[in-house]
């Protein structure tokens, strides 16, 4: 009797020590799912359009591989030592203004002005997404102590709803793009079957071909979407500011606070020396990165510029995140029910198979609709691998939060990097291998830690 008697009193002192009230913590997951939203939606879709707008020189793929590049140097430096003086709140607000300015570098977008631009939000990103992870993270904790609900439950749905209304960036990003640079091209734009041929799994980037679905458009259209990017960046970063509500300066680990640059960085690597699941899920970790980085740069170059033309990259992504948004909101409240194994089994079955389908389809521009649905099926399994790994990470290092997403954000721009960086020299079909070897490798890792967790939790109710 006295220690149930007791066990109920730490809870409810547990229940004391939280700062919010469920309405307040169901208000700051919308709000902060909102700042994300509005600040990726000309993020999103100017990456989309990278590899198509600024394809001289290899600009648009060469300018995302910077960011990448500084994003895994601030991954290894920057987020828990920026967190832990800032809290995170002011973490978000702050690597926000880097987005603004990367929006404006576009405005004349040469090596010059893309370059610095893409260092600096490269620096900025590693500590804005570690602080959203930390945020929804702690968020999730709270609020499951509060309904007397399994944490990891709750993670799973926290990070559902956001990726559901962050993948919706697709959606009003592409629609902005598709409307501004639509009625660009001249409308005769078939193509014969010996420049098809040249589309999609055969689209070698390093050849010049006589497309004239590929040309850029007009300046003054360009000029317009940045103004209107840099608008809804704006919006963003005042949702953070005025509606967001800061949670203690500890949202970060408390031992980190005060150390210098190097200190966190040995952390990050001491984190993923000592921890046997980090070290796992590496590579998944990597995929997450590679798989983002197709669709946007890949994907949208070969498959959907080069067959049917720029204006419709737009319209295709939109497909793309509208079945994102739906899967990532259903997928984790269907995992509720069937836990996580499933989902990413049906994950790697769908990515298998697309790859596989994008290996062995010849494009054609009619029927269009074949590309849409390539494009719904590649949001599909996206919408898993990106709510679930954030869940799975939540769950497994939820008493070393910022080193782990530290790992995390490092490893998936290792894999953007290395996507990107490929994109000028590989042909897609080479890309689509490799692809296909990193989530077969990834799954087959993940699922030992499934069984090295499962087997830890029979040992301990032994």
């Amino acid at each position: 009797m006295d220690v149930e008697k007791g066990s109920e009193e730490k809870k409810e002192k547990r229940k004391d020590d939280i700062p919010f009230t469920k309405f307040q913590i169901l208000r700051n997951v919308f709000v902060i799912s909102c700042g994300f939203l509005l600040i990726f939606i000309p993020f999103q879709s100017i990456t989309n359009l990278q590899s198509s707008l600024n394809k001289e020189e290899g600009l648009g793929t060469g300018g995302l591989s910077i960011i990448y590049g500084a994003l895994i140097i601030s991954c290894m430096f920057l987020p828990s030592f920026v967190i832990s003086h800032l809290g995170c709140k002011w973490t978000i607000a702050a690597s926000m203004i880097c987005y603004l300015l990367y929006m404006a570098a576009n405005f004349h977008a040469v090596w010059g002005s893309i370059v610095p631009a893409s260092v600096i939000i490269g620096l900025g990103a590693a500590p804005m997404w570690s602080a959203k992870c930390s945020y929804l993270t702690r968020m999730a904790i709270w609020y499951a102590n509060l309904t007397n609900s399994f944490a990891h439950h709750v993670m799973s749905r926290f990070f559902g709803i956001f990726f559901m209304v962050y993948q919706t960036s697709e959606i009003w990003g592409n629609i902005i793009s598709s409307q501004v640079l639509n009625g660009q091209v001249e409308e005769n734009f078939t193509l014969t079957e010996d420049e098809l041929r040249k589309c999609g799994a055969n689209f070698d980037p390093g050849i010049q071909i006589n497309n004239t679905n590929m040309n850029r458009p007009d300046n003054s259209k360009v000029h317009l979407l940045c103004l209107i990017y840099m608008a809804s960046v704006t919006f963003g970063f005042l949702i953070i500011v005025l509606f967001l509500q800061n949670i203690p300066i500890n949202c970060g680990d408390e031992k980190t606070k005060g150390k210098w640059l190097p200190s966190l960085m040995i952390e990050t690597f001491k984190h993923l020396w000592q921890s046997p699941y980090q070290k796992l899920l590496v590579i998944l970790t990597m995929y997450s990165g590679v798989e983002q980085a197709f669709i946007a740069g890949d994907f949208t170059k070969s498959y959907i510029s080069c067959t049917i033309g720029i204006r419709n990259v737009g319209y295709v992504m939109i497909c793309y995140g509208i079945v994102n948004a739906i899967c990532s909101l259903s997928f984790g409240r269907l995992m509720m029910y069937v836990g996580q194994i499933p989902l990413f089994a049906f994950a790697f079955i769908v990515h298998g198979g697309t790859q596989t389908a994008l290996l062995l389809w010849q494009p054609q521009q009619e029927p269009v609709y074949i590309i849409y649905i390539f494009a719904g099926l590649w949001g599909t399994g996206d919408a898993v691998i990106q709510a679930q790994i954030n869940a799975l990470y939540g769950f497994l290092f939820k008493d070393n939060l910022e080193p782990a997403f530290s790992n995390y954000r490092l490893f998936e721009a290792i894999g953007f990097l290395i996507a990107f960086a490929w994109s000028n020299f590989l042909k897609t079909y080479i890309k689509l291998y490799i692809c296909l070897g990193i989530l077969t490798i990834g799954m087959g890792m993940y699922g030992i830690v499934e069984i090295l967790e499962r087997t830890k939790k029979k040992k301990v109710l032994d």
